[in-house]
């Protein structure tokens, strides 16, 4: 018999984006399908999914949804199996998911949220005609309330899991919004939403999981720790033996090199020769020069999280060593700036795009050399997953799921012929000029890199093993419900 699994999530890709996780809500239902499981997947009606919907039928409606009417809309679009959160008093807005065009959160994100959740739960009892949900998986603190309305209410006995993508980013709000959530008295206190006096969405979807997961093994080790713990290390602790690290895949489908769209020239592992097209098509759009210096790219937010103030720093080496710099990313004013401000002292050599352009991302991994990471912490990251999957090596800081999927260039992994890029510590200046001048040193042997190229393409990036141990998951979590 199929599993039915319901999804509840703010991003899902192709639909809505800010980061990786809505290419993990995208990919992973179809990842699904071969374990025997169908998944829906809940998310907020933003105005960028309500216009790709088409033909949607309302499936519930709400006179009073916190406050406004809404509707629950079903749709079917690119393969997704969609139940879409239709309150515009909550979505339809301009700016992104979360905040306005100047990078300030929307004010009632505590009603937003609590809205997408409430109708999670409801949901999971049943009160969609004609289908109800074996299991529900949401995913970060915009969605982790529907664990803790489902363990309140009628849909307490119904397995729920809760992933952690980042646990930087935890959704805390004041004690006042207690009292329009909608929970009884005994949801508040230390067992339940209360968090350091306040409220934590997050803080109570992993007390209120029947399991808990991060996006790598390494992160959910990591996590255990005062340092990357953000406070909520000694409630992981004392829920150790419910938490499992399962590190995220790609669509290998729409990361393919050799069928890519997006890119100036088709490629695969014995076709390297292809890069070379692609490699012209970038040095053009970013206006670099046009030599056999190493082009390095970055595609991330410009924040501190991400190591952006450490590469800044680094820039100058970069360029000293006969490299190239391709970034494409927003985060940071300061950053933005200052990434703008080494373009700009560097012409030819440095070129910058602000913003984030899906199409330009392809094209980046098929016709640049290596791909930097230097974060701080990473739960998964997905870029470097791309990176191995296009050939352009990463370089990456030893955190999080960077330490689970790239083996570093180290004299004995070249020698084995498994060398998939280039590894450096966390958090350090020299460490990081050191791994460029490696790389730019492995460059110069185009029969090594070369081999390290194919290494990395090789490498299995798909969801298909993650997909495997999520099903296993949902199995052993209905076994003991039952």
């Amino acid at each position: 018999m199929t599993m039915k699994l319901l999804s509840v999530a703010s991003e899902i890709y192709p639909l809505i984006k800010t980061g990786g996780l809505a290419d993990v809500v995208g990919a992973l239902p179809g990842a699904l399908v071969e374990e025997g499981i169908s998944s829906r997947t809940l998310v907020p009606g933003y105005p960028s999914v309500l216009s790709r919907l088409g033909k949607a039928k309302a499936v519930r409606r709400y006179d009073d949804l916190f406050g406004v009417p809404a509707a629950v809309l079903s749709a079917k679009v690119e393969g997704l199996d969609l139940l879409v959160l239709d309150a515009p008093a909550f979505f339809a807005r301009e700016g992104g998911p979360y905040g306005d065009h100047g990078g300030n959160d929307w004010g009632d994100n505590w009603r937003r949220f609590a809205a997408l959740s409430r109708v999670g739960a409801d949901i999971a009892e049943g009160t969609l005609k004609g289908w109800r949900p074996d299991i529900v998986h949401v995913h970060d603190w915009q969605a982790a309330m529907t664990a803790a309305y489902m363990r309140f209410g009628p849909a307490a006995a119904v397995p729920k899991v809760v992933t952690i993508h980042n646990l930087a980013f935890q959704g805390r709000f004041g004690a006042d919004v207690f009292a329009g959530l909608g929970l009884p008295p005994e949801a508040w206190g230390v067992d339940g939403v209360e968090y350091y006096g306040g409220i934590g969405y997050l803080k109570a979807g992993l007390v209120s999981a029947d399991a808990i997961t991060t996006v790598s093994p390494t992160y959910a080790q990591e996590i255990r720790s005062p340092v990357h713990g953000m406070g909520l290390d000694g409630l992981i602790n004392g829920r150790v033996e419910r938490l499992h690290g399962i590190l995220n895949g790609v669509d290998t489908d729409i990361w393919n090199p050799s069928a890519d769209p997006l890119i100036a020239k088709p490629y695969g592992a014995r076709t390297l020769s292809g890069r070379t097209a692609n490699r012209r098509a970038l040095e053009k759009k970013f206006g670099l020069d046009r030599d056999d210096g190493p082009i390095f790219i970055i595609v991330s937010r410009l924040t501190w999280q991400k190591g952006m103030d450490l590469m800044i720093a680094a820039i100058d080496h970069l360029v000293g060593l006969g490299a190239k710099l391709a970034l494409l990313g927003s985060g940071d004013h300061p950053l933005e700036g200052a990434f703008l401000g080494a373009a700009d002292r560097h012409r030819g050599r440095v070129g910058v795009q602000i913003g984030y352009d899906e199409p330009l991302s392809h094209l980046m991994q098929a016709g640049g050399d290596a791909i930097l990471i230097p974060s701080r912490f990473e739960p998964c990251g997905l870029t470097q997953l791309y990176g191995l999957r296009y050939g352009c090596l990463p370089v990456v800081a030893r955190v999080g799921g960077l330490a689970d999927t790239v083996i570093d260039a180290n004299e004995a992994a070249v020698s084995a012929g498994v060398a998939t890029g280039v590894m450096f510590a966390a958090s350090d200046p020299l460490a990081l000029h050191g791994a460029i001048a490696r790389v730019v040193e492995l460059h110069r042997d185009r029969a090594v890199w070369q081999a390290m190229q194919r290494a990395a393409m090789r490498s299995d990036v798909s969801w298909h093993h993650s997909a495997t141990r999520y099903a296993a998951l949902y199995r052993a979590l209905l076994a003991e419900a039952a």
